[in-house]
């Protein structure tokens, strides 16, 4: 009995990740999320309003507040003998006052050290913002 429910809630998770993006909106900015140096990073709020879809941001002309939560490994320094590793969970701010309309950005999070940083790209690939608030959890 038990393994049916939990492949049943096992699929139900699957379909979250595979379900397709909306269609971009032409009245608003559009941002993806991405890292290459972290395990995740999602919209986590806009404006202070928790978001159902944490893969992208959507967002009317103007100006708003992005928060993102992003998790990434440290190493364990020490040396051959301690190379464990420890999950990081940071909420970085990125605020930004002319998004605009149609246009697609990029949000990018990264960590090459114990410091998380993330910055907003426009379609021209200029960092428009960065990071201007950083909260670690762990």
């Amino acid at each position: 009995m038990r393994q049916p429910a939990f492949m049943l809630t096992l699929s139900t998770l699957g379909a979250c990740t595979t379900s397709p993006l909306p269609p971009a909106d032409p009245h608003h900015a559009w941002v993806d999320m991405y890292t290459n140096s972290g395990k995740m990073v999602m919209a986590e709020r806009l404006d202070g309003q928790h978001l159902s879809d944490g893969r992208f941001f959507q967002v009317p002309p103007g100006k708003h507040e992005l928060v993102v939560r992003f998790d990434f490994e440290v190493g364990g320094g020490g040396g051959f003998m301690n190379s464990s590793t420890t999950e990081r969970i940071c909420y970085m701010t990125v605020r930004y006052d002319d998004f605009q309309a149609g246009q697609r950005y990029r949000l990018e999070a990264r960590a090459y050290t114990l410091r998380p940083n993330a910055y907003l790209y426009d379609s021209e690939r200029r960092v428009v913002a960065e990071d201007r608030e950083v909260n670690c959890l762990l």
